[in-house]
């Protein structure tokens, strides 16, 4: 069974054309990783609260994480840094917002210091760690 990840990023004033360079810049990093696949999502309906769904929707990232053992955390280590840069560049009324799926379990993120950011993330590693290694 393939295991898969679903990265939502979203900030209600994003500006299309910066939401599709930062997906891509997303996309790019994790494409490093040892994973099989970095995918791109269609966009779907807009998240509660927001304007618009080109507005608000930063994009929908689906990994594919593959055999490795450490591909989980390899992707959220990124993903954290990444978060991080993204919401130190960005002006003081943007606030991005992420949100991770992966089987029944999600993760999401918005007004959060950069530790309960690193500790979420530790957290849904060590719940799906945990998961993998009672896999026969």
């Amino acid at each position: 069974m393939e295991r898969t990840v679903r990265i939502d990023l979203s900030d209600d004033e994003a500006d299309p054309e910066r939401v599709s360079e930062l997906t891509g810049y997303l996309r790019e990093e994790l494409l490093q990783l040892d994973v099989d696949r970095v995918t791109a999502v269609p966009g779907g309906p807009a998240p509660p609260g927001a304007r618009a769904v080109d507005a608000a929707q930063l994009g929908a990232l689906l990994v594919t994480l593959g055999t490795s053992v450490t591909a989980l955390n390899q992707v959220v280590t990124v993903l954290r840094d990444w978060f991080g840069r993204v919401r130190r560049g960005t002006r003081a009324e943007s606030r991005p917002a992420l949100r991770l799926v992966m089987d029944d379990d999600v993760l999401e993120i918005s007004e959060a210091s950069d530790e309960q950011v690193a500790r979420a993330l530790e957290a849904f590693v060590r719940r799906h760690s945990a998961t993998t290694e009672a896999r026969p």
